[in-house]
């Protein structure tokens, strides 16, 4: 039912909308933006991921000597 769901007019016909329905001058602080916000999500995945990777028992962040650790 859905074979060759996306067709390469298909595209076409969505960067046409996407340009009478936001405008030229737009669309391109768009895509920056959109770039700006998937390279944040990244970066806090990886993040995510390097805190799940510590090891088991060991504090999450080193404490300073000296310094009171929450209970």
């Amino acid at each position: 039912m859905l074979r060759n769901a996306m067709e390469p007019w298909h595209l076409v016909v969505l960067l046409v909308v996407c340009l009478l329905v936001f405008g030229s001058k737009k669309l391109p602080d768009m895509a920056r933006s959109l770039g700006k916000s998937a390279r944040i999500l990244k970066s806090e995945a990886k993040a995510m991921r390097a805190d799940d990777q510590v090891t088991p028992g060991a504090p999450a962040h080193p404490v300073a000597p000296g310094e009171v650790t929450p209970r």
